[in-house]
């Protein structure tokens, strides 16, 4: 396993970067030193952080390190706008056009298992037929839907991830074909897996732990509880953007319904859940792109 100053100066300055890893990692920081070493644009592949409501709460890079090296598809998209991972590949493609070497960053394995393997062309799911899924989600949550997959489906996406589960469970419903089914059928990918350097971010989990708490501290410093004030006035559950890592737990703060303590807590534990379902995800799909090892990196 490599550590990050090793990686930074053996990486070609002429092929695109991939960057994978758990939230809290030092992501951010090693696309950063990436960029002010060799050049590049550092490109966007957090779910979450492309939404402009959140800023704070998502860990979007800050204005300085904004301003020391060219950032791309964070904080684009507005709240109420249908964004999904074909969205992003388009985005990605535009920006592609135009930069020299994409460094591409982010926490979120289907942008990054599409960009390097292609997208299925699922047809749109009719808008009905998200209100439905969004209505029972609300009234049995999403593990009812869970009942109703494909057995092959069922078995390749993170049951416990609602957002997943509903999008399979549309997808069987609009279509009669199971996600895992329409998966195998893959366009081109945009930058194929053998034509970048893929790194692999790994962090003993006792110590990525102590670097999403601090991290969470440094949240709420920077104002995270009063980023939730302000969206609290457009706050609808069943939108991809209500779903980031905190929200539920300061709202449910500052609605009287937790002390500040234990939404605190309750919002440490749900990351470093999630924290943990991205490592097995990323060493699951991701075997072959680089380890790298960056104790001492940034926080996203």
């Amino acid at each position: 396993m490599r550590g990050m100053d090793e990686v930074v100066a053996g990486l070609a300055r002429d092929r695109p970067v991939l960057i994978a890893g758990p939230t809290a990692s030092g992501k951010s920081a090693l696309a950063l030193a990436i960029a002010e070493q060799g050049g590049g644009v550092i490109l966007n592949a957090d779910a979450l952080q492309v939404y402009g409501c959140w800023r704070v709460l998502t860990a979007r890079p800050s204005p300085g390190d904004l301003a020391r090296a060219p950032h791309a598809l964070y904080g684009h998209v507005g709240p109420d706008a249908p964004y999904s991972v074909g969205h992003w590949l388009a985005d990605v493609e535009t920006v592609l056009q135009r930069a020299d070497r994409p460094i591409i960053v982010g926490g979120t394995g289907l942008y990054l298992s599409a960009l390097t393997e292609g997208l299925s062309a699922i047809p749109p799911v009719p808008p009905e037929l998200r209100d439905e899924a969004d209505a029972r989600v609300r009234r049995d949550g999403a593990a009812a839907l869970v009942t109703e997959l494909d057995v092959a489906t069922a078995a390749r996406i993170d049951t416990r991830n609602p957002a997943r589960v509903q999008r399979a469970w549309e997808v069987l419903k609009a279509t009669g074909r199971g996600l895992a089914d329409w998966q195998r059928d893959r366009g081109r990918p945009l930058i194929p897996r053998e034509d970048a350097q893929a790194l692999r971010l790994e962090v003993p989990p006792d110590v990525l732990a102590r670097r999403i708490a601090d991290r969470f501290d440094a949240m709420l410093a920077a104002g995270a509880l009063e980023e939730v004030q302000t969206n609290l006035s457009i706050w609808d559950a069943s939108r991809p953007w209500a779903r980031a890592i905190g929200a539920k737990e300061l709202r449910a703060h500052l609605q009287g319904r937790l002390g500040l303590d234990e939404a605190r807590t309750s919002a440490i534990i749900s990351t470093r859940q999630y924290a943990k379902r991205q490592r097995t995800w990323f060493r699951a799909r991701m075997a072959d792109w680089t380890p790298v090892h960056v104790p001492g990196a940034g926080t996203s």
